[in-house]
């Protein structure tokens, strides 16, 4: 016999089994106790949640040889016609392969005939935003006033295509997305009627990596089983997904908080020699940081799910302060839409003149060094802060008030986001506010750096054209006091 994959072997065949669905699962239920059954439903949701599942249960439950109710025998042959797909009385039609009125035009002309086995004839349309407009406009008046024994059960990734004139005429559900905690949950129970061992931070590790969706994860599932050799480890998933333990995650913002630089690039080296996603890291790294920033701001928080690792969260979250923890949280989220900007691996875009001129491509450990560091360069007491005010007024021959120093003196964090709060290079040539300006965020002051080059460059712009403005103006006025008289002249009668 062929091996069967665990996402069709341990497909949901009751409502009873359904993970996650239980808003969806009542409301089927009472129509079927009661009898007040639509005969239009539209299921929405994103992959792998149950749309066509719940469709399949509902026709099952519909045509039951044992009678009409919501918990279907499942051994009758109209139960084990319809699990297996050949049940007559239900039409499963892919709208994205038939998407033409000629398509529909059959399904309306076959409508009308009684169901050759069950008591209820259903069609069953995945995807149905892929049906034309035509296809729709055909489809409406049967839609609308099918005959009795007719039930159109509709199922779709996105809802937003489909016309106004069909959504009015269904019943919808939209279909949640997945917790990693169900998601996992559902695996352990697998696992466990298959005797498969496994360990729970494999699975967690699994259930994020499924984006909310079961069938994604056990995808992910059965390739972790093939690649641990029959057994499901968290080192082999976190090789076989291209993470890294939440354990190295917390080394970077421990050295962080140390303003440990050398450790700093030694735990980034330590990453680097796994090769991750670095994307990855970086969306692990901003997770952390949420969690930091909830555990400070709100008194008695605790994490959806515990983990071994929530002593090091907390001790953290006492370690670095709450405005760095949204800085840090900005520059993660900034690197990892910069990573796709990288020249090599070991490069990374930060900003500069040529940032448009660079290909994207790969993304790689230069990245999330780059990232790193620039985090590092923001905590107290770490190198000198770089204003590029200052190396502004040097290449420019000003004075200024001495190396690597605001106009207080101060080298921390503070002064950093002070100095950085009024604006960029814009402000080169304005009076210098007392303080930082209202709203302003040091997040966004760190993202205004400038080199010393762009910001003489553009002070050089600036300054030669005011130069040529002040060149052509007694131009201007000459020619406009030459020739606007005649102008005037020319306007009067009988002036030629």
């Amino acid at each position: 016999m062929s091996y069967q994959v665990l996402a069709r072997k341990w497909r949901p065949r009751k409502f009873a089994e359904l993970v996650g669905q239980e808003h969806v699962v009542r409301a089927l239920t009472h129509a079927l106790d009661t009898g007040r059954m639509h005969h239009a439903y539209l299921f929405t949701g994103t992959r792998g949640v149950g749309k066509t599942t719940i469709a399949r249960i509902f026709a099952k439950s519909l045509n039951c040889e044992r009678g009409q109710s919501a918990d279907p025998c499942g051994e009758c042959s109209v139960c084990t016609a319809v699990d297996e797909g050949r049940f007559v009385d239900l039409l499963e039609i892919d709208a994205a392969s038939n998407t033409g009125v000629d398509d529909v035009r059959e399904v309306i002309e076959n409508a009308q005939y009684a169901p050759s086995r069950g008591r209820f004839k259903g069609y069953l349309v995945d995807e149905v935003h892929m049906l034309s407009r035509n296809a729709f406009n055909a489809l409406l008046k049967t839609l609308e006033e099918p005959p009795p024994h007719v039930k159109f059960l509709l199922a779709t990734t996105d809802p937003q295509k489909l016309p106004v004139t069909v959504l009015s005429r269904c019943l919808k559900f939209n279909l949640k997305r997945l917790l990693p905690g169900q998601i996992s949950g559902q695996m352990r129970h697998i696992l466990a009627a298959e005797n498969i061992a496994c360990e729970d931070s494999a699975l967690g590790e699994l259930a994020r990596a499924a984006d909310g969706s079961l069938r994604d994860g056990l995808s992910l599932l059965d390739q972790a089983i093939a690649y641990g050799g029959g057994a499901v480890k968290a080192d082999d998933v976190r090789t076989m997904l291209g993470s890294v333990a939440r354990g190295q995650v917390l080394g970077v913002l421990d050295a962080l908080a140390a303003g440990d630089g050398d450790r700093l690039l030694a735990e980034c080296t330590q990453i680097a020699s796994y090769s991750p996603d670095f994307g990855g890291v970086l969306d692990d790294i901003a997770s952390v940081l949420h969690r930091l920033q909830l555990i400070q701001l709100i008194p008695g928080y605790r994490p959806e799910e515990g983990s071994d690792e929530d002593g090091s969260v907390a001790s953290l979250a006492a370690r670095i302060a709450a405005e760095d923890v949204q800085l840090y949280y900005q520059i993660a989220t900034a690197g990892r839409r910069d990573l796709t900007c990288a020249r090599r691996a070991r490069v990374a875009r930060v900003g500069g003149p040529d940032r448009a001129r660079r290909p994207a491509r790969s993304a790689g450990r230069g990245g999330a060094e780059c990232r790193a560091a620039r985090a590092r360069r923001t905590h107290p007491g770490a190198c000198p802060a770089i204003d590029p005010h200052e190396h502004g007024r040097r290449a420019t021959g000003q004075p200024d008030g001495g190396p690597h120093q605001c106009g207080s003196g101060r080298t921390d964090t503070a002064a950093f986001h002070q100095r950085h709060a009024g604006g960029g290079d814009r402000d080169a040539g304005r009076a210098r506010r007392p303080g930082p300006r209202p709203g302003a965020v040091g997040c966004r002051a760190v993202d205004r750096e400038r080199s010393a080059g762009a910001v003489a460059e553009a002070r050089i712009r600036r300054a030669g054209i005011a130069a040529v403005g002040q060149a052509l103006f007694p131009l201007k006025r000459v020619a406009t006091e030459t020739f606007y008289p005649l102008n005037l002249g020319c306007m009067k009668p009988g002036v030629v």
